[in-house]
Parts: C-alpha cells; sequence; structure tokens
C-alpha cells in the first residue's frame, strides 16, 4: 500500500510559480519539474514536459513493459520526447528562447523504485531514521565537487550553486540518470525542488520525516518551513510512503 502527499507553491519573492508536478497513482508514477527561463517560459516549460509524459504514460501503459532494460528504454524515450518537444519550443521566438526544465520521475513496481532525473529536482530516501539522496544534481557546483575542486560544504554557498548543466530542453537531447533501488515498508521518497532542499537544510528535513504522520501534513510542513527559511524560490514536493 502507497501514501502519497503534495503541494507547490510559488514562495515567497516569485510572482508566478515555474514548477509542475503530477501525481499518477493508478500507475505508481510521480513527477516533479522547475523550469527556467524569462517571461513565464520556465512556467510553459515545466508544464509541458510533465503534460507530455502524462499523456505517454497513459498512452504507453507500463503494465507492457517487462523488464528493467525495457523500463530504461521507456523513459529515455519519454523523456527524449519531452526533450524535443521545448527544444522546438524554444526556437519559436524570443520570448521563447533559453526555455527548459528539470524533471525528476519516480515510478514503483513490486518493491522496487525507479528514479529518472534530470537538472537539480532530487529524490530522497528516508529509512531506518535516516535520509540518503539517490540522485545526483546536474549542476556546476556538482560537478566541482565530483572533481574533488571543492568540498559538499562549499558547494553550499559557492556563487554559482543554482548553475545547472541539463535540463529538458536544454539541448537537442538528453540523457536522464535512470537508478534503481528495492523499498521496504516504512520507506519514505521524498521528490523536490531545489526551493525545499534550498532553504530547509536535511536535518530538519528529516526530522519532519521521522515526526509527521501523513504525507499531505509532511508536503504542507515542507512548504511552510521554506517558505519561513526565506521562501526564495517556488516549492514543490511529493512524498511518498510505503505501508
Amino acid at each position: 500500500m502507497i501514501s502519497v502527499g503534495f503541494k507547490t507553491d510559488k514562495g515567497n519573492l516569485r510572482s508566478g510559480n515555474e514548477d509542475s508536478l503530477f501525481v499518477l497513482p493508478d500507475q505508481q508514477l510521480y513527477i516533479v519539474a522547475d523550469g527556467v527561463g524569462g517571461h513565464n517560459s520556465g512556467e510553459l516549460a515545466s508544464r509541458l514536459a510533465v503534460g507530455f509524459m502524462a499523456q505517454y504514460v497513459a498512452m504507453n501503459p507500463l503494465k507492457n513493459v517487462q523488464n528493467t532494460k525495457e523500463l530504461k528504454k521507456y523513459f529515455q524515450n519519454c523523456f527524449s520526447g519531452a526533450n524535443e518537444l521545448i527544444f522546438s519550443k524554444a526556437g519559436e521566438g524570443s520570448e521563447y528562447a533559453g526555455m527548459a526544465t528539470t524533471t525528476v520521475m519516480t515510478y514503483l513496481r513490486d518493491d522496487t523504485c525507479y528514479v529518472i532525473n534530470v537538472g537539480d529536482s532530487r529524490a530522497y530516501l528516508v529509512r531506518d531514521g535516516i535520509m540518503r539522496q539517490p540522485t545526483e544534481d546536474h549542476t556546476l557546483v556538482q560537478t566541482l565537487v565530483n572533481s574533488g575542486a571543492i568540498t559538499k560544504e562549499q558547494a553550499l554557498t559557492h556563487p554559482d550553486r543554482n548553475m545547472i548543466t541539463k535540463a529538458i530542453g536544454g539541448d537537442r537531447t538528453i540523457e536522464p540518470d535512470f537508478y534503481r533501488f528495492r523499498t521496504y515498508p516504512g520507506d519514505l521518497i521524498i521528490m523536490c525542488t531545489d526551493g525545499l532542499y534550498g532553504e530547509v537544510e536535511a536535518d530538519k528535513m528529516l526530522q519532519l520525516a521521522m515526526e509527521t504522520k501523513t504525507m499531505h501534513r509532511l508536503a504542507k510542513l515542507y512548504v511552510d518551513e521554506a517558505n519561513a527559511a526565506g521562501g526564495k524560490d517556488n516549492i514543490s514536493v511529493v512524498c511518498i510512503k510505503i505501508q
């Protein structure tokens, strides 16, 4: 059994919300996206990506996909289609130039979780009182951390910490990261944009996850906490509990 809660909010400083999320409980599929681009094109990019992916899943039922190898190809095609749509739209006029979006998707099947991501929207796994991040950010600072040029602590305050290196619609082709791990009763999966983890420390996110019983309540608390810490960006979160 799965319980889910979700919430999106424009935050305290932004005039609009460029985040989008989509929840398909019957398919056990969940999507969070964070658009980038001026003149509200970021909002359009995230909505186009989420809308395309939801339609792709509706027209190509996941129950027909048999194994991990086929699933990886399935999601590659899904992300590539969204990328082609947004990349093409970005070339239609100056108001769309530079539009793109991060996306993180979670799919649950039996006792396995599949996570696919592009950009810096994240998935976390809370298990046995420990919070881990299965995904890796596609950002300049993550590249610097991986190379040893800076530490994880330095990345938190780096002036270019918000610079992403990969996004849907940013290039003609896209190669998303694909992760798979086994799930157990009691696991909690948190999907979110940087508007949450950029404002709320990991220890606080874990504390709230351990103390809160319902997923709708947890999603609301995360948004409230991010806004209380400044709310400088849009905030979106999906919380999934494996019963």
